[in-house]
């Protein structure tokens, strides 16, 4: 896994990775691990040095030790709970404290801006943290243009994730509960972190 992300000349490999890890943290906050995801990322490379090689081989011993009913446990344990979870997955709850409000109206509109409209069969909403991962690995591998420049991808990346993420992720991290989750959290924050430097850096260049 690459240590850092450069985006002044765009390299596939690069792309490639920065999609493929937005694609793994949507999958892990969707739904609990199966075995095949605990055994794919345990056994893929865990080359590099830094922070992110770092957390990321933290998770790789997480999923060796793990196994799926104690993650799924754990994950309706913390995210879905009786009533009201644990922890919510919802941008709109660390963004004005509430459900389905204003914030996911403006996302909803940004979406529909960039021709994208969640499936029928979904049944989350879109400010759910897996669906706006996977609007930003949309982005990357988008062959368009416009929805696949920097630019793009740092204006819904600021408007809809930078907020909050940081604080979610704390939030996993910290609850006691969270065995599996807090690596999972961990690897999420620092690739966060990561990415917001990036476009930080883009911006100085434009």
């Amino acid at each position: 896994m690459e240590t850092s992300l450069q985006f002044e000349t765009p390299d596939r490999g690069e792309e490639d990775a920065r999609a493929d890890l937005y694609g793994l943290l949507a999958v892990l906050f969707y739904q609990p691990p199966t075995n095949e995801i605990l055994d794919s990322i345990a056994g893929a490379p865990s080359d590099g040095v830094g922070e992110l090689p770092d957390v990321w081989r933290e998770l790789q011993r997480a999923c060796r030790e793990a196994d799926p009913e104690g993650a799924r446990d754990e994950y309706e344990s913390l995210f879905i709970g009786v009533g009201k979870p644990e922890i919510f997955l919802y941008g709109s709850w660390y963004l004005s404290g509430f459900m389905m409000e204003k914030p996911l109206a403006q996302l909803r509109s940004d979406l529909l801006a960039l021709g994208l409209e969640k499936e029928d069969d979904v049944t989350e909403s879109e400010d759910h943290i897996s669906s706006l991962c996977e609007v930003m690995r949309h982005l990357i591998t988008s062959e368009d243009v416009l929805h696949g420049s920097i630019a793009t991808q740092k204006q819904f990346f600021a408007a809809h994730m930078q907020p909050w993420v940081q604080t979610f992720c704390d939030t996993v991290i910290q609850h006691p509960q969270a065995r599996f989750y807090a690596p999972v959290a961990r690897l999420a924050q620092a690739f966060f972190a990561i990415e917001m430097q990036a476009f930080d850096m883009a911006s100085l260049q434009e």
